[in-house]
């Protein structure tokens, strides 16, 4: 699958959810006007917790990555870049929990 077809449905299926609040800007998938995940390429971004990032990169499964957007980094949290499409449902969701402070359906 391409990465844009890979971005499309994961995009279609974060948008469709109700309890996500989650919009499409191009190639940025937002809640609440911040940025969570973006298509770079062939590789998604994501903006996770810098532990998580960190993590990520030391097992080889992300490569750290600057900002796509203005304002998109800080201490607590950091870009990185994920090229494997299984686990970009995985992680966009991570991203999102991070970008919108709570898990869909659960407790905010």
């Amino acid at each position: 699958m391409t990465a844009s077809s890979a971005f499309d449905t994961l995009s279609t299926e974060l948008v469709n959810d109700p309890d996500r609040d989650v919009s499409r800007s191009g190639d940025s998938l937002e809640v609440h006007g911040l940025a969570f995940a973006v298509l770079e390429a062939e590789s998604l971004l994501v903006r996770l917790p810098a532990s998580r990032a960190d993590d990520l990169v030391s097992r080889g499964m992300a490569t750290p990555a600057e900002s796509p957007v203005a304002g998109g980094s800080d201490a607590s949290a950091r870009w990185v870049s994920i090229t494997d499409q299984e686990d970009w449902p995985e992680l966009a969701a991570e991203a999102h929990v991070g970008a919108s402070g709570h898990v869909p359906g659960g407790q905010s």
